[in-house]
């Protein structure tokens, strides 16, 4: 059973982790020195950002997400939890809070735009580049409607 909650300071290690393990399942479009900055980038804020866990049943966070007020900034899940329902209850809990919601997925990751349209959610526009500047591209999205 999945359940959502705030992080604490001690999530900060294992939100890194799930991130990690997330990227490198997902995002092999990056190059090996944009993923290390990233990375390096990660480590700097993640472990003190306000995160939502899932967790599971002994309290092992096994994805997480961000949001700034309508926005959805981020959103990991560990590798070995994918397809289970991790995602979907993140984002029902994003919703709950806040029915208009956006979010950017790179272009190139084309399981993640499919994750968030089978949710719902419709493009809205696209960047060349990422929030760094990197040429990866995004694709703006917000959500519409239930499925």
């Amino acid at each position: 059973m999945i359940r959502i909650r705030p992080s604490t300071p001690a999530d900060g290690e294992r939100a890194v982790e799930i991130w990690c393990a997330a990227v490198d399942a997902t995002h092999d479009f990056l190059s090996a020195e944009d993923r290390a900055a990233i990375e390096a980038e990660v480590r700097g804020f993640l472990p003190s950002a306000p995160l939502w866990l899932a967790v599971d049943g002994a309290d092992l966070p096994v994805g997480f997400m961000l949001l700034d007020g309508t926005s959805m900034e981020a959103l990991f899940i560990d590798p070995a939890h994918r397809g289970a329902g991790v995602g979907r209850a993140l984002v029902a809990h994003a919703l709950d809070r806040h029915p208009v919601l956006t979010t950017d997925v790179n272009e190139q990751n084309g399981q993640a735009v499919g994750f968030y349209e089978r949710l719902g959610f419709v493009p809205t526009g696209r960047s060349e580049r990422d929030s760094q500047g990197r040429a990866y591209p995004l694709v703006h999205l917000r959500f519409a409607s239930p499925t």
